[in-house]
């Protein structure tokens, strides 16, 4: 056996279930069916033994002689994150035949919460909805983290069983069913997983053994051991667990959460490995699997290719352009945002991707980051909105709360119409009014009590006064559940087809498919306004993005005749009407409304 591909958990097949343990320190692992006690047997660390289990039926184990423990990669969690471990039935009845995948240079992100995205809080909500999804434009979901967490609602990242898909949410065959589905609407499915901790309630790995280090710290608990002695088993859970994604459970890709916070120094490094694998597991099934960091390190060794010295990952989040964008727009720049806030950070995360690439951070208060001008765009994920940037608000305000329609819709243009690769918010293509606010569902009342006040001290500074929501309350839940209200006579049908047209332009606009450094050019912002060009073959577009609070008059910067395409002041856009000329002659000025969009085409 290879050693990082051991297969751990339990294994069902022919009435029987093979039972597999990692646990290198124990003296003994008995089995515990009922009251029940079977002993396993050892080979090198991993614990294991073949009796006629059926599914369904619940198992733990018990580390020399004490407490019974749910299995670290147990695939299903009935009772929960404190109750044992059932054996499921893997064999899964897929439908997905000739799905190849999806390339990022493509995709359309929808990033949504399983629970707050539909009434039912599942994926059969989530299977409800895709067809909406599809109309919109949208080729890619991004699942926000499913392993099991306590209770039956979480924000997503408190998952203590990385194999477990959450019960509340309708378990490994749902799953199944939402990926079939997404598939069969030519939709990939992303799975978001954390490989950086586990969450503070109902975690038993420590008992198996030395799965996390005291040499590191994260600001959300223990530290993972990827690099201390006894790391190879470490390093093979957590491969397994991408192996089930990518390959048993069909997802398209991996988004993996804060890779900054994964500390490895090694030769061979774990994101690496996960790398490795998901090409091997994509040559194997004919199938195209993405992998992508979120990470906050300004640092292309991530999605460099191995040749030149990287990891080799897709993607990475590029929480910069966001940031440049969200301060521009609303004047905070508060805590991070200090370090933006003007249009030249906006036109430097158009033509340099990261802001901050090898000069002075003020909020850092050091120098920061990488220079990527030799990546192509698409390796970049941009976003005006995501889980993070809207739940890590006080009270989860999302962008509509700060911005007025024209402001949001010149948002959705400025990542749409970018060469990047785009990602949407749940919701916020109809300005979807509820918060996305920090939700749990603890038992323990030490750690509930804990949350409630290290939030209170987090927020301190941005406090205005009134309570903040309660994690652990049923309204803050209820509150962050998507409406869907929007109506054919509500603002928010309107934003609804102006996403839909601003999608369709990227999808079908060669020059909007653009991807490389060649194909963009990004003129310096005068004004309040960021002038750019797209062009690829014999189609040409120019884009005018105009971020002042007062109509603005530019002269044509191409001195070529163009027709206009789009403009975001358009009636028809609810906007309060458009003052760009449609046909613009070689030397005409441009005049264009405030907060808003424009895109012309070359007239040939």
């Amino acid at each position: 056996m290879k050693p990082f591909h051991q297969k751990i958990g339990a294994w069902y097949r022919d009435g029987a279930t093979e039972f597999i343990v990692w646990a290198p320190l124990a003296k003994s692992v008995d089995l515990v069916l009922g009251e029940a006690r079977h002993p396993l047997h050892s080979d090198t660390g991993y614990w294991n033994i073949t009796l006629p289990v059926s599914p369904g039926d619940r198992y733990g184990f018990s580390i020399d002689g004490g407490k019974t423990l749910a299995d670290p990669a147990s695939f299903s969690q009935p009772d929960g994150v404190h109750g044992r471990s059932a054996v499921v039935n893997r064999d899964l009845n897929w439908k997905d035949d000739g799905w190849q995948g999806l390339s990022l240079s493509n995709a359309v992100i929808y990033e949504l919460h399983t629970g707050a995205f539909s009434p039912t809080h599942d994926f059969d909500g989530v299977i409800e909805r895709l067809d909406y999804l599809q109309q919109l434009g949208i080729n890619a979901i991004e699942l926000m983290p499913l392993a099991q967490f306590p209770g039956d609602r979480n924000w997503g990242y408190d998952g203590v069983y990385p194999f477990a898909v959450q019960h509340s949410y309708g378990g490994v065959d749902a799953f199944r069913r939402l990926v079939d589905a997404a598939h069969g609407r030519n939709i990939a499915v992303i799975v978001d997983v954390v490989y950086n901790h586990l969450g503070p309630e109902g975690s038993g790995l420590h008992h198996f053994g030395p799965y996390f280090t005291d040499r590191y710290k994260t600001p959300w608990g223990s530290a993972l051991n990827f690099d201390g002695p006894w790391s190879d088993g470490v390093r093979n859970f957590f491969l397994q667990n991408a192996r089930m994604w990518l390959e048993e459970y069909h997802a398209d890709g991996l988004r993996l959460d804060a890779v900054h916070a994964i500390v490895d120094p090694s030769a061979i490094p774990f994101i690496q490995q996960l790398r490795e694998l998901a090409t091997d597991i994509g040559k194997q099934t004919g199938r195209r699997k993405l992998v992508i960091a979120e990470m906050d390190l300004n640092d292309p060794r991530f999605i460099n290719p191995p040749a030149k010295g990287g990891y080799g990952l897709d993607g990475q989040w590029n929480d910069e352009f966001h940031h440049a964008l969200r301060a521009l727009l609303t004047g905070d720049t508060r805590s991070y945002y200090e370090d933006f806030g003007q249009l030249a950070h906006l036109e430097k995360a158009f033509r340099h991707t990261y802001v901050y690439d090898g000069v002075y951070s003020p909020h850092r208060k050091r120098t920061f980051g990488g220079h990527a001008d030799n990546n192509p765009y698409d390796q970049f994920v941009v976003f005006a909105q995501n889980h993070d940037q809207v739940g890590n608000q006080a009270r989860g305000e999302r962008l509509g709360a700060w911005l007025n329609m024209e402001q949001l819709k010149l948002a959705a243009a400025t990542v749409l119409l970018s060469p990047y690769t785009p990602l949407l918010f749940m919701g916020e293509e109809y300005g979807e009014a509820h918060p996305f606010q920090y939700f749990t569902q603890f038992s323990d009342p030490h750690l509930i009590d804990s949350i409630r006040k290290g939030r209170a001290a987090e927020f301190a500074g941005f406090d205005d006064g009134s309570p903040l929501p309660d994690p652990q309350a049923d309204a803050t839940f209820e509150e962050s559940v998507l409406a869907w209200w929007q109506t054919a006579e509500d603002p928010g049908d309107t934003l609804l087809k102006y996403y839909q047209q601003l999608i369709r332009l990227r999808q079908t606009r060669p020059a909007l498919q653009g991807r490389t450094r060649d194909t963009m050019i990004v003129h310096p912002g005068i004004r309040q306004t960021l002038a750019i060009e797209r062009k690829i073959l014999n189609d040409h577009v120019f884009i005018w993005l105009h971020f002042g609070d007062q109509p603005v008059v530019h002269d044509n910067i191409t001195w070529q005749h163009l027709t206009k395409i789009f403009d975001s002041a358009d009636a028809c856009w609810h906007g309060p009407g458009a003052t760009a000329a449609i046909d613009l002659p070689s030397g005409a000025p441009i005049r264009i409304a405030p907060h808003s969009v424009v895109v012309y085409e070359k007239k040939t």
